[in-house]
């Protein structure tokens, strides 16, 4: 027998499992309060049906399998996301909308990228099904800064961008060949200003049009001479507006890394002490089987970010042997966790407990 886990996983242990689940419990109780309730999918579907609901490629993500029952291919799923959308849009299709739904549960990819080497990863979100209009954008922003500072999360800042930017100039007010659009695309998100002048110089104001979200947004209404998008940069301006102080704010408005699914909004939000974002949300479009599609909005955290840098706390009351069952249910009712000795010998530190019930009280007890 072996302790080694394959590359990708591990175990989470006392207390960081509690803390985490914890956390998991914290964000979910934000969403409730807004009047997003829990569906909880299944961990593997079928791969087709997976697939369809994925953005683009999202299946080479995925860890196959044959169904030994349906003889079928299986899959698990690499996102929760699109598990959500398929319920929005078959078992609760009838459902008034916007529909309204929280989510949290493992995903697993068949590969993870080098700066985030976990296969194996806890998601927790929310969906607004039916709209992607600047107050149900306006909503979930909130919902998901309010959700992080319940999870005790400080520095919080959110990166917005317009995923769809350059389609919407490339087909209207600045013309681009269809086949360069693409191109255009990956050269404003890596900054290069060099190919973007090679293929379509009236796009450079764009690399310049990122940071602090204010001089950000100025510089973009600038470059917007024509108003093509006045609209879409006003709603953008009453989403920021309406967040917090404690928000930090910016701009990135050619990001794609990430938003391939994305339509005319995206965000990523970040939080002091960890290294990369630590979720991200966006409007997007659902397909129906029918082929119709909806719009919705939403946003997904992930656990393990979050929790990296939580320092769990341990408050643990030891019961000594014969310690009457009443104290125990009387301590546990004012919010201690007790444990009881259930042999001679046993003592407080070996059972980790920061307190000892002596002398009709709980005594804090010396740490090792």
């Amino acid at each position: 027998m072996t302790a080694l886990l394959p590359s990708g996983f591990h175990d989470r242990l006392p207390p960081h499992a509690d803390a985490a689940a914890a956390l998991e419990a914290r964000v979910l109780g934000v969403a409730h309060s807004h009047g997003y309730e829990r569906a909880d999918p299944p961990l593997a579907e079928f791969a087709d049906g997976l697939a369809a609901r994925l953005k683009a490629g999202g299946l080479r993500d995925a860890v196959r399998f044959v169904d030994p029952v349906s003889q079928a291919t299986l899959a698990i799923r690499p996102d929760l996301t699109a598990q959500i959308a398929r319920i929005a849009a078959t078992r609760m299709g009838h459902h008034p909308r916007p529909v309204r739904l929280s989510y949290a549960g493992s995903i697993l990819k068949l590969r993870a990228p080098e700066l985030a080497p976990a296969r194996e990863r806890r998601q927790i979100g929310c969906e607004l099904i039916g709209l992607d209009t600047v107050a149900a954008a306006q909503e979930i922003v909130g919902v998901a800064a309010e959700a992080l500072a319940a999870a005790g999360a400080t520095g919080v800042s959110i990166d917005f961008t317009l995923p769809d930017l350059v389609d919407t100039l490339a087909a209207g007010p600045l013309p681009v060949a269809p086949e360069r659009v693409g191109a255009l695309r990956d050269r404003l998100d890596a900054k290069d200003a060099g190919a973007v002048a090679e293929i379509a110089p009236a796009y450079l104001p764009l690399i310049e049009a990122a940071g602090p979200f204010d001089a950000a947004l100025a510089r973009l209404r600038a470059f917007d001479a024509a108003g093509a998008l006045a609209s879409r940069l006003a709603g953008l301006g009453r989403i920021v507006a309406a967040l917090g102080p404690d928000v930090q704010r910016t701009l990135d408005p050619t990001e794609r890394h990430g938003f391939e699914y994305q339509s005319w909004l995206g965000f990523s939000l970040f939080i002091a002490g960890a290294p990369r974002e630590v979720g991200r949300g966006g409007a997007y479009t659902i397909v129906h089987e029918s082929g119709a599609e909806e719009p919705a909005t939403g946003f997904s955290l992930f656990t393990d970010a979050l929790a990296a840098d939580v320092v769990p706390e341990r408050r643990r009351l030891f019961l000594p042997l014969g310690t009457p069952a009443e104290v125990g249910a009387a301590m546990r009712a004012e919010g201690w966790v007790t444990v009881a000795a259930l042999q001679q010998g046993d003592t407080s530190a070996a059972q980790l407990c920061t307190h000892e019930w002596r002398d009709g009280e709980p005594r804090g007890v010396a740490r090792p």
